[in-house]
């Protein structure tokens, strides 16, 4: 499996004025998750691209995120930590979805992984 990105994530202070301006200016479709926290699932339509997720903000300084798939969340942890990176959230399972850790690269710009496995959580 190559590590490509498979999601991004926009914090918001105002999660139901960001849809408004998103669906406004880009076309985005927006669908509240199930899950167990306030999230909404993003589609930004067809061709190339990825979709993602809004979600409301949990601290003033929370940036972005692009979120990378990988096959083996544990080894692309060592990996990271072991090439000068650091895991800044640990490993926590995404109920039917699969395990997510967000890190920071050698810059300090924040990233996910995430390892698919349904029978997470």
């Amino acid at each position: 499996m190559s590590a490509r990105p498979i999601h991004f994530e926009i914090p918001s202070d105002n999660p139901e004025s960001a849809i408004g301006f998103y669906e406004k200016v880009f076309g985005w479709k927006f669908r509240k998750w199930e899950g167990p926290m306030e999230y909404w699932l993003i589609s930004t339509g067809e061709g190339p691209g990825i979709d993602g997720g809004l979600m409301r903000r949990n601290d003033p300084a929370q940036p972005c995120v692009n979120t990378i798939g990988v096959g083996n969340l544990d080894e692309s942890l060592a990996t990271i930590e072991s090439s000068g990176g650091l895991a800044v959230v640990p490993k926590m399972a995404i109920p039917g979805v699969g395990w997510l850790a967000y890190c920071k690269d050698l810059d300090g710009h924040i990233f996910g992984i995430l390892q698919h496995d349904p029978q997470a959580g």
